[in-house]
């Protein structure tokens, strides 16, 4: 390969001198990133019959970056988001290397050149009240285990912290005197608190005290006492639906994820007439716009707004047909 730095060098220099050093990325980004880039350096060692180390920058061109998005979406059944993501990540590298190496600013404009792919944003999943009521009626609070995931599915619904935040909660981070509250670092490393209502308070106070832990300890913690993995999480979820979709039939047509907690906590804000920038702030969102979507979910909200309108008395039109020409541009 011509130029100073090779494509093993200057990938390791982008994540230890631009993500770490400059940018100092979140643990998230980098680990992100991380994954996007095994994810490639795995098909390239596949595809092209050699290891990453001995890659090449001019091995990355379109036509390869390109098969490798086919192929998250084909064989690994990725969705265009997540496809997009990686895509993020690669972009990201090469516009780092377009700094770096000027000598390989032609591949990099080509590959910075790929746009990402559109996909339907399709309104958000939430948990109807009786849905919530099954799922936290589901663990068993007389286990060790069973506490506490009622504890952490209830603070979930409430609170609407991400999963990334709940899994990160220590001890002290839950404030249970006179304005109890829960404190996290989010996305962008914002801090905020949020308020707990009085079940939530007290099904902490009681969690607490099961769980003899230290400040500094986790406030869900695994089986081996660390904090719970997004994997983990989604592991007590989905225990725990399945014993729900017994009682509650709803739940067998949904996919629940740590996330439709979030939008449940969301949408029961919205149902009870909090404002949209008080719900932005509650969810630690970047803009007031982001709380749209939770809008375009609620069809009550909607049949409300319908049923203050007028109906209109026109009559009926007779059918026309269309000439056969725009008939057949019509129905491309």
């Amino acid at each position: 390969m011509t130029g100073v730095k090779g494509f093993a060098t200057l990938l390791q220099s982008f994540f230890v001198e631009r993500l770490m050093r400059q940018r100092n990325a979140s643990p998230h980004t980098i680990a992100s990133y991380r994954d996007s880039f095994r994810l490639l350096l795995s098909f390239a060692q596949r595809h092209l019959k050699k290891p990453p180390s001995d890659l090449i920058i001019n091995d990355l061109d379109t036509p390869f970056i390109g098969a490798f998005l086919e192929h998250l979406e084909q064989e690994r059944n990725n969705s265009a988001r997540s496809r997009n993501v990686r895509l993020a990540a690669i972009h990201s590298f090469f516009r780092y290397v377009m700094l770096q190496e000027p000598q390989h600013a032609a591949i990099a404009e080509r590959v910075l050149a790929m746009p990402s792919k559109r996909y339907i944003r399709r309104p958000v999943a939430f948990l109807a009240a009786p849905e919530v009521e099954a799922l936290l009626a589901a663990p068993d609070p007389r286990t060790w285990a069973g506490h506490r995931d009622r504890t952490l599915l209830l603070v979930a619904v409430q609170t609407g912290l991400r999963a990334s935040e709940l899994n990160g909660l220590c001890c002290e981070d839950a404030v249970l005197g006179t304005g109890a509250h829960l404190h996290c670092c989010g996305k962008g490393r914002k801090e905020r608190s949020t308020p707990l209502r009085k079940d939530a308070a007290k099904a902490l106070r009681g969690w607490l005290r099961r769980r003899h832990g230290k400040p500094h300890d986790p406030l869900f913690p695994s089986a081996r006492g660390g904090h719970l993995s997004h994997d983990g999480l989604q592991y007590l979820l989905n225990k725990h639906l399945n014993t729900a979709r017994q009682r509650c039939p709803s739940l067998v047509r949904k996919k629940v994820t740590p996330h439709v907690l979030r939008h449940t906590a969301a949408m029961a804000l919205l149902q009870s007439g909090v404002d949209r920038a008080v719900i932005a702030l509650w969810l630690g969102h970047e803009s007031v716009e982001t709380t749209y979507i939770y809008l375009h979910a609620d069809l009550k909200l909607k049949e409300q707004a319908l049923a203050k309108t007028t109906p209109t008395n026109i009559p009926p039109a007779r059918f026309k047909p269309d000439d056969t020409l725009l008939s057949f541009l019509n129905d491309l």
